[in-house]
């Protein structure tokens, strides 16, 4: 009697449960990741990701907890806590980034704008419908500028190039070819801005007769180029020389500057 009331007992004895309490961690731990990567900015994707999906982890343990299936009540609640803080700082964090993108692009607009050319003006005593000595109306930037007109940019460089004239290559004068004609140019930087500028950026090409047809650059002694820094308010000079079929009639130099801040111009030289 005594042995099988002791195991009706048995039987009749509710096994234990086993708490689920994976759902209450993982979001504890998702939603903790998150907030702190809400913390960079650059990083408000991966916040986002984790605090959603931290959220969503939270409130399904706590679905579990109500219903007796898990323990961890303290775990869920913080979890989906850290995951809608982690929602929040991802917010802030695309606000942040976006806004210093555009910052960023908005800058490099104006840099490119403050470079493009935005005034020339023609050389002194050539102006037409005035007294001598006196310079005419700038010239439009649209087309080639006039033998010793001057180039200005918005931040105060200026560049000049003369009218071209004979020149006689020495012996060991490179690219130049036997029956072209050579000519030299004097070109001179100004800088009437507030920052150092770099003359090794200026570069020149040539182009000869209508046909365009290449004018290659002269290397001979006593030709350097322009090199060095020019510091504000100074002037750097220097000449180059090209070659030009004999029956030519026009030069065109196009000066270029290496720094990217500052456009190329052309002038329309007769020989």
């Amino acid at each position: 009697m005594s042995r099988s009331t002791h195991q009706q007992h048995q039987h009749g004895a509710p096994s234990a449960r086993v708490a689920r309490n994976g759902l209450g961690i993982a979001a504890l731990v998702l939603g903790i990741i998150g907030a702190v990567s809400g913390l960079i900015p650059l990083l408000f994707w991966l916040a986002g990701v984790l605090g959603l999906i931290a959220l969503v982890l939270g409130l399904s343990g706590r679905g579990r907890v109500k219903r007796g299936e898990a323990t961890n009540k303290g775990a869920t609640t913080v979890g989906a806590a850290l995951g809608l803080l982690s929602l929040v700082l991802a917010c802030w964090g695309a606000y942040i980034t976006f806004t210093a993108v555009s910052d960023a692009v908005d800058e490099i607009d104006k840099a490119l704008n403050s470079a493009a050319p935005t005034v020339s003006t023609a050389p002194e005593g050539k102006g037409e419908g005035t007294d001598e000595g006196t310079p005419s109306e700038p010239e439009k930037d649209a087309g080639a500028l006039k033998p010793g007109a001057t180039h200005a940019y918005s931040d105060g460089l200026k560049v000049t190039v003369s009218a071209p004239t004979a020149y006689t290559p020495g012996a060991d004068a490179l690219d130049h070819t036997e029956g072209n004609k050579a000519y030299k140019v004097t070109v001179t930087v100004e800088n009437g801005g507030s920052a150092e500028f770099l003359a090794d950026s200026v570069t020149l090409e040539g182009r000869a007769g209508a046909n365009g047809v290449e004018a290659p650059q002269i290397y001979d002694e006593g030709l350097d180029g322009l090199d060095g820094t020019v510091l504000p308010g100074k002037k750097a000079t220097a000449v180059y020389a090209f070659d030009a079929p004999a029956d030519a009639k026009t030069l065109t130099v196009e000066v270029s500057m290496l720094d990217f801040e500052h456009g190329s111009k052309q002038w329309e030289l007769d020989l």
